[in-house]
């Protein structure tokens, strides 16, 4: 069982930046590939980015490629999501998610860090 917690949400200016962070607790926090997804109001959740184990594989939705980036701290077993250039799009929960690959369902998830951004 993995236990995932999220940091750093709040609200921030169009063009602003924030860091996401995703602390991973219990047993093999470091052995999962690791993905951050977001639900904005009225909207099904989706796939923002994801990492695998070795910290390589890194995937990315179209629609924040080259603004978002993910890496991870093994040794923290942590992972974080560097958001650059936000848009009021970008308004949504962010989730941590955690599993086998980033390619695969992820088995486990966080509660969740709102991230507001003004226009």
């Amino acid at each position: 069982q993995v236990q995932l917690l999220e940091s750093g949400g709040g609200l921030v200016q169009a063009g602003g930046s924030l860091r996401l962070s995703c602390a991973a607790s219990g047993r093999g926090g470091s052995n999962y590939a690791m993905g951050w997804f977001r639900q904005a109001p009225g909207k099904a959740r989706e796939f923002v980015a994801g990492i695998n184990t070795n910290g390589g594989g890194e995937r990315y939705a179209g629609t924040v490629r080259g603004r978002f980036t993910i890496t991870r701290d093994n040794a923290k077993n942590s992972v974080y999501l560097q958001m650059n250039d936000l848009k009021p799009e970008d308004t949504a929960v962010y989730y941590c998610a955690a599993g086998p690959r980033v390619d695969l369902p992820f088995d486990y998830w966080g509660q969740g860090t709102q991230v507001t951004v003004s226009s």
